[in-house]
């Protein structure tokens, strides 16, 4: 049996149908879900009580309970959302000065890629998110801020692209009129590198936008960053993401994480500059963040990091002054460069510190 958050909002039609139902309940159903943020199938009065009914017993509703919430001094809130099969994730919401209300969402419970200065990678992977799963953050989100979510980025726990279905499906919820109404161009998939994810995004019909996480643009250096993507060559990356923006005429944005003596030494900034520059990729600078303490699983549930993970990483951050040095020489080579602000460090709720705790 599907619950509902099995499905994404273009297959409501079709239950509908399997029901019986004429096509516009499928329009009822979703504004109760995720515009009105019905707490079950009887909130939802202009369905008929039979209708109701049937879908409680077809596709099961259970909303995600809020097991913590916490409140960063810069206004970030963090929370631990636990679903109704007992797996947790977190999500973040970071409020901006002109209004805006950016959330940052989980596609999986965990990761199995490992990266070593990422919390979410040192716990291993759990499970798979749902689309309803996924949509259902920024509902959360947007409730608790009680203001209207305008971005989604995908740079929460879990790879996207190693759940492509569901989290298409997620975030076409988030885009939809009768879903969130998030503009497209606001939603931001964020990858470690997954070529095939990318290639299959090129021929996606929305004009999401996509984020790569490089952290080295030198082989070496980045299998042993990113040991979970040791077989996706940075040559082959490089050639997805140029035929990407060939075909989607939108330009890829890089992360890359600031780490002494491992990023931010000549060689690395040049081989980084080189590679931004022949796709004319915007960078963003990010300062490593702190690893929070017991980030590792608990119990035989949880699988596994690729081999030869460290437990924690021992790695160092740079400077904020020397994170902006690094911004002007990229500038000065020619690529477009910002150093993102760190949100949410003091509750874990920044880059690399979701850990689902």
């Amino acid at each position: 049996m599907n619950n509902l958050f099995t499905y994404g909002i273009d297959e409501y039609p079709a239950l509908m149908d399997s029901l019986g139902q004429p096509t516009f309940r499928a329009g009822q159903l979703a504004r109760w879900l995720w515009q009105r943020d019905a707490a079950g199938y009887d909130a939802m009065t202009d369905l008929p009580k039979e209708l109701r009914a049937r879908l409680a017993s077809a596709a099961p509703l259970t909303r995600a309970h809020v097991a913590t919430r916490q409140v960063a001094r810069d206004g970030t809130r963090k929370y631990l959302l636990a679903f109704a099969d007992g797996v947790s994730v977190e999500c973040v919401g970071i409020p901006g000065r002109d209004g805006r209300l950016t959330v940052c969402v989980s596609t999986q419970a965990g990761c199995a890629l490992g990266c070593v200065f990422c919390a979410t990678g040192q716990g291993g992977l759990t499970r798979d998110l749902l689309p309803g799963e996924i949509a259902e953050q920024a509902v959360v989100v947007g409730r608790d801020f009680q203001r209207r979510v305008s971005h989604v980025v995908t740079m929460g726990q879990g790879e996207p692209f190693l759940n492509y279905d569901a989290t298409l499906l997620g975030l076409r919820i988030i885009n939809a009129t009768d879903g969130l109404g998030v503009g497209a161009r606001h939603i931001t998939l964020s990858t470690a590198g997954i070529i095939a994810g990318i290639e299959r995004l090129a021929n996606e019909p929305e004009q999401f936008t996509l984020a790569v996480s490089l952290h080295s643009a030198i082989q070496t250096q980045r299998d042993e960053l990113m040991p979970g993507l040791r077989g996706q060559s940075l040559e082959r990356l490089h050639t997805a993401l140029a035929q990407y923006y060939e075909h989607t005429h939108r330009r890829p944005s890089l992360e890359y994480t600031l780490i002494a003596r491992q990023s931010d030494t000549d060689a690395q900034l040049d081989a980084l500059a080189d590679f931004a520059r022949s796709l004319g990729a915007h960078v963003n600078l990010i300062l490593l963040n702190k690893m929070p303490a017991n980030t590792n699983p608990i119990g035989d549930d949880a699988p596994q990091r690729p081999v030869g993970t460290p437990q924690r990483s021992t790695y160092i951050p740079l400077s904020e002054n020397h994170a902006n040095e690094i911004c002007a020489r990229l500038r000065t080579a020619g690529v477009e460069a910002t150093l993102r602000a760190s949100r949410g460090a003091d509750i874990d709720a920044a880059c690399g510190q979701l850990a689902a705790r």
